[in-house]
């Protein structure tokens, strides 16, 4: 029982994997969009903090999950 709770536990942590992939192409896409247009700076740069922001979210969401599976049924 304890080798699934720890492999639940790992798959919910995943979500980290998925999270940094996002906020590196979120970030390289905002780098190109100001190399393009330096006027825009300010407009992009806010986009990018809220997006990667919600992808933090998620990975941390994903971290708390594994914790409740590790606390509650280990």
């Amino acid at each position: 029982m304890s080798t699934l709770i720890a492999l639940g536990a790992g798959i919910a942590v995943i979500t980290g994997i998925g999270a940094g992939i996002g906020i590196g192409l979120a970030t390289k896409g905002a780098c190109e969009a100001i190399a393009r247009q330096p006027e825009a700076e300010g407009k992009i740069s806010k986009s990018l903090l809220l997006g990667a922001a919600l992808a933090e979210a998620t990975a941390i969401y994903g971290f708390v999950i594994a914790l409740l599976i590790i606390l509650f049924l280990g």
